[in-house]
């Protein structure tokens, strides 16, 4: 078991369960925060350092003292319309200059290994159903996000390789538990409230990865000695189709799903005069993973099946719904 671990992103919503994971397990844990008000959201006896902003002059200096590990999940995250003037630039800034800065000067702190999470879109933007992609294919991303954070995946290999730091890489795919946001929270509550939806007929397959299952991967990526230097890809390893999705997520909520079989070109129709070409690629679109390597490398399993994990992300769903 290793020393103290340092977590970037730990009031996020995977910086949270992966911190708990850690202080379960009985680790040290020291997380690095933008701003000391973030700190009420972190679990009993984690040491806070503040640094500040991620970029190319953040001093980690107090944050990797007596650090074995590090976990970075601090990042300039995806979102699905950016508003900045250059959103390539501001990508860089943070995940590729303030990513490789964290990485040097955890190399001259003595820090023995970094968990990089970085993401499935490295890899591309979608897949032909039943042909996955895997960790050794060649990187083809495509928008800002996945751009920088390829760059800060090349930069870290090339510090690891001059410093002798080791660095693990992990490219999650869509991540969903208690306390999921965004999209996915979105279809939880179409599904609670009982909204008809054109979602019947979709015969894609996409990967999705529960955030108890990532944080179980990263913490087996900060000791196991296959992780060293590699790239991984992290899913349940169970994909479905965005019709079967809905409907299993339905059940966890104790309810009907209502969905309607409009034909996916109908939908994509309609979506493309909507300006919403993105977001039907994401419900029609096949994205599936192959973590053969994963499991082979690190003899890891996913702790929970997809249906287990579906119950978890809707009991704390109903939980806050009754609660409000």
């Amino acid at each position: 078991m290793s020393g103290r671990v340092l977590v970037t992103g730990a009031t996020g919503f995977v910086g949270r369960r992966v911190t708990a994971t850690l202080v379960a397990s009985g680790r040290r844990v020291r997380a690095a925060l933008r701003a000391s008000a973030s700190s009420p959201a972190l679990p009993a006896g984690v040491d806070a350092v503040t640094v500040g902003d991620l970029g190319a002059a953040t001093d980690w200096r107090a944050a990797l003292e007596g650090v074995d590990c590090v976990v970075h999940l601090a990042a300039r995250v995806h979102v699905m319309q950016d508003t900045a003037a250059d959103p390539l630039t501001e990508f860089r800034r943070v995940n590729v200059t303030g990513t490789l800065n964290l990485a040097r000067q955890a190399a001259l702190a003595g820090v023995r290994r970094l968990v990089f999470v970085s993401s499935v879109k490295v890899n591309g933007e979608g897949t032909v159903p039943g042909r996955p992609y895997t960790a050794d294919d060649v990187p083809a991303p495509l928008d800002a996000y996945g751009i920088s954070k390829h760059e800060a995946e090349l930069g870290l290999q090339d510090i690891a390789k001059a410093t002798g730091l080791e660095v693990a890489i992990i490219r999650p795919v869509l991540v969903y538990g208690p306390g999921v946001g965004a999209n996915f929270l979105a279809m939880m509550r179409w599904l609670y409230r009982g909204v008809p939806l054109p979602l019947g007929a979709i015969d894609n397959q996409r990967s999705l990865i529960a955030v108890d299952n990532l944080a179980d991967l990263i913490v087996t990526c900060l000791d196991h000695p296959g992780a060293a230097n590699q790239v991984f890809l992290a899913s349940d390893g169970q994909d479905v189709s965005t019709t079967v999705l809905m409907r299993r997520t339905a059940d966890a909520l104790g309810k009907s799903a209502r969905l309607l079989p409009v034909p996916v070109p109908v939908l994509r129709l309609a979506a493309g005069l909507l300006g919403k070409q993105d977001f039907a690629q994401r419900l029609c679109g096949s994205l599936q993973v192959d973590i053969g390597k994963t499991r082979e490398l690190l003899d890891w399993t996913p702790p929970l099946t997809l249906q287990a994990a579906l119950a978890l992300a809707a009991q704390d769903f109903v939980r806050r719904a009754e609660a409000a």
